[in-house]
């Protein structure tokens, strides 16, 4: 019975506290009317809360009749995490406050093919990051990676078809090199969840977040709920033949959609450029021939988003990562290739846009993985506290 009780009692903890985190500054009165929880058990839990400094209480709210309550809210100060976004020619690091509010960010470009080196930089950054934090009642909670290539439910990295990466155990290394929980996935799955939670579309139920970069990927989100597939590796979008017997892809394939519609398709057409993005936007305003690369990469990611409606029939298109920079040069040529594919039904149910946090939205989905597996740890039953949730 006394375990029974305490496993009640710290479900109960997690539900008050996750809902100050969501509808914050809450009275106590208002959680225990949401929640369905006594006035009593709300008060004592909160306090034990408040004394823990997972919340704190605000300022007086408005009154309903008598006086005026205590506001209470989740104190994003207790602890902070490191998310990592690993590109093929860049690295970004940052740390944040449980609340996702940016402290510190270090973003360099960074030829990730060779595994060590990377390893070695990576570990440089997330130094120079932890530099920036202060003192925290549970200090560093987690650290999160995003990797471009195929990750399984583990957090093992499978196969990366733009990077010779042969060892890739990225998990393990930084698990025991910091001595808290990593989480490893895919960069578009992260980046999905990034705008799921802090971005674009925060109120949308269902929409596919695709990551162009170097390569295409896409994160999938159904009925409020990220799509992994079976060994959660769904979203190889970037894989999918858009031209028969096309272009030679790393995979193995041909005529695959990121070999027309990303970062290294333009970058191909300009091998003197060298790895330059920005520079080549720099040159479109004038360059007759860049802006033309340009229109067909947004002809073709037309074409490659026009599958994607008929397939999932999302409310929202969000488009992200490195090429979303272009979106001036590339928007009108992308929207006019979807309108002129997709039936009429479905292309005016979804909305397709940019990204506004392109170039954040991975390290905020792996900053939301790290805040959500760190509190779901902090309240289950001694038993299966040492267990990772699934």
């Amino acid at each position: 019975m006394a375990a029974y009780q305490q496993t009640v009692k710290l479900a109960n903890k997690s539900i008050i506290l996750n809902t100050i985190r969501e509808q914050e500054p809450i009275s106590r009165a208002a959680l225990a009317q949401t929640l369905g929880l006594t006035k009593a058990t709300v008060s004592s839990l909160v306090e034990e809360l408040i004394n823990e400094q997972y919340c704190y209480q605000t300022g007086l709210g408005k009154s309903s009749g008598g006086r005026r309550p205590l506001m209470l809210q989740f104190n994003e100060k207790a602890g902070y995490s490191l998310s990592c976004d690993i590109g093929v020619n860049y690295i970004l690091t940052v740390l944040t406050d449980l609340r996702g509010s940016v402290i510190h960010e270090i973003s360099r470009s960074f030829d990730t093919n060779d595994f060590t080196r990377t390893v070695m930089e990576i570990k440089v950054m997330l130094d120079e990051c932890l530099v920036k934090a202060e003192n925290a009642p549970f200090g560093l909670v987690g650290i999160g990676f995003g990797v471009p290539g195929l990750v399984d439910k583990n957090g093992t990295i499978l196969t990366t078809p733009n990077l010779d990466w042969t060892q890739s155990n990225v998990k393990e290394i930084f698990e025991d090199q910091y001595g808290v929980p990593v989480v490893v996935t895919n960069e578009a799955n992260a980046g999905a969840y990034g705008e799921k939670t802090f971005g674009s579309a925060r109120h949308t139920s269902s929409f596919v977040y695709v990551s162009a970069g170097i390569g295409i990927g896409a994160g999938i989100v159904l009925d409020d709920r990220l799509v992994m597939g079976a060994g959660g590796l769904s979203g190889e979008i970037g894989h999918t033949t858009i031209k028969d017997e096309g272009r030679s892809c790393r995979c193995g394939s041909k005529g695959c959609w990121e070999m027309y519609a990303s970062e290294m398709a333009l970058l191909r057409s300009f091998p003197e450029n060298g790895h330059d993005l920005e520079n080549l936007l720099s040159k479109a305003e004038t360059d007759a021939a860049v802006r033309n690369a340009l229109e067909e990469i947004g002809y073709y990611l037309g074409v490659g988003l026009t599958n994607i409606i008929h397939t999932f029939n999302p409310e929202k298109i969000v488009i992200g990562n490195r090429l979303a920079k272009a979106e001036r040069f590339i928007a009108e040529a992308m929207y006019a290739s979807v309108k002129e594919r997709t039936l009429p039904q479905l292309y005016n149910q979804t909305d397709i846009s940019f990204s506004r946090s392109y170039y954040y939205a991975a390290p905020y989905g792996l900053t939301a993985f790290n805040i959500e597996t760190f509190l779901q740890k902090q309240f289950l039953p001694p038993a299966t506290a040492g267990s990772t949730p699934s």
